[in-house]
């Protein structure tokens, strides 16, 4: 029974670890994880919580109280057959066969399912990590995104203020690259606070100092092909497995009923110690007694409850089982879907990207002849921006899908 609960554990630790491999993108979001593992709080109570299951199986192997009784005789009548002075009893109960082994069989399967909780709390965890991870790279390409554009617009003033002098442009045109360039430096400063906020959350989830720097991949890429394993694989989801080990819980906890049902067998050994007296002949006054005892359930009615009730809630785990897949397999079909948006969003900004960088080229290209439009230069500007932030929107969502998959599937 042992060896096949290593076997199991191994089994999830392997699982578990390989969906962290698939989680990484970068050095420091692996680290991250691992430290997240290591110090958060919740993830120590569900490992105490194990603990505590676990030591219940020394608990189970017991035997009930050892009974000891002293009778002592407080005031003797006046009689010549012999009087007992004191008598001294131990009597110990036995469950009936295989009882013990039934309560270890239950505690241990108890045991299992809170294991299960564990990996469970783990791999959330580790998604947890991973979103808030992307979120923070989310924030840092824009803002990486909104320094070019700023430049961008600083040169743009440049030509503003050039043509200008020459009386091809006019001090309004310079006051609106300069309006739009404030506009994107409170975005930048917005994006700060964001960052800040993030950050202290994904500190507490590694139980860290709130103001502690996170740092992320400075660049990320959509991979050509997707990895995705199929529905199948839901059957091996923790949350899934959790309830085979519930299942079996309950199928123990019905045996131990069954176990419990049948007699209990004492046995004992009393010692009387007897006064004197003329009408014992023999040397052997004090008594020594064998006692045989037997506690029998005649009035079952409990057990057959309890077999009723064992009954009842393998049905309530068997629903709550098809429930939990049926919403596994609504969230794998929503992400994979969203993953794919993603991909087709990416694309289409990045072809949309390269057309407007085509139409600055033209717009540069007039200021060489001498006419340059600079609403036409903000509006061009303004279509870049937005496909630049879609694309760093696409990424995100990408890998944020992606995680949500491998936590399904994995």
């Amino acid at each position: 029974m042992n060896y096949i609960r290593s076997h199991k554990k191994n089994f999830l630790i392997f699982s578990f670890s390989f969906f962290i491999f698939h989680f990484t993108s970068g050095q420091e979001l692996e680290l991250l994880i691992d430290e997240a593992l290591t110090n958060n709080p919740e993830i120590q109570k569900f490992d105490l919580q194990y603990q505590i299951t676990s030591e219940k199986i020394n608990e189970a192997n017991s035997l009930p109280n050892t009974e000891f009784n002293v009778g002592v005789m407080a005031v003797k009548p006046e009689m010549e057959m012999p009087m007992e002075r004191f008598s001294v009893s131990v009597m110990q109960m036995l469950p009936w066969f295989g009882t013990i082994s039934a309560r270890e069989n239950y505690a241990s399967s108890m045991a299992d399912a809170q294991y299960i909780e564990v990996t469970i709390a783990k791999r959330k965890l580790a998604l947890s990590v991973s979103q808030f991870y992307y979120q923070l790279y989310e924030i840092q390409a824009k803002q990486h995104v909104l320094d070019k554009n700023i430049a961008l617009l600083k040169s743009y003033e440049q030509l503003a203020l050039t043509s200008l002098e020459v009386g091809k442009a006019s001090a309004v045109d310079v006051l609106r690259l300069q309006i739009r360039q404030n506009e994107l430096q409170q975005e930048k400063d917005v994006l700060t606070q964001q960052n800040k906020g993030i950050q202290a959350a994904l500190n507490s989830l590694m139980n860290r100092k709130y103001d502690d720097v996170v740092t992320v991949v400075s660049s990320m890429e959509i991979p050509e092909d997707d990895s995705f394993y199929n529905y199948k694989a839901l059957s091996l989801n923790p949350e899934l497995l959790k309830y085979d080990k519930l299942y079996e819980s309950v199928e123990q906890s019905e045996l131990l009923n069954q176990k419990e049902s049948g007699p209990m067998v004492g046995f004992g050994l009393e010692y009387i110690n007897q006064d004197n007296s003329p009408m014992i002949t023999s040397s052997y006054k004090d008594m020594l007694m064998p006692m045989l005892s037997v506690s029998i359930p005649i009035f079952n009615k409990k057990y057959k409850s309890q077999t009723r009730q064992n009954d009842l809630r393998k049905q309530e785990i068997e629903s709550q089982k098809n429930e939990r897949l049926n919403i596994l397999t609504s969230e794998l079909s929503k992400a994979i879907s969203n993953r794919n948006q993603a991909r087709i969003k990416f694309n289409t900004q990045d072809k949309n990207l390269k057309q407007a960088k085509n139409a600055e080229e033209i717009l540069i290209k007039n200021y060489e002849t001498g006419t340059i439009n600079f609403n036409d230069v903000l509006d061009i500007q303004e279509l870049q921006l937005k496909f630049q932030m879609g694309q760093v929107e696409s990424v995100k969502a990408y890998y944020e899908q992606t995680s949500i998959i491998n936590y399904l599937t994995q």
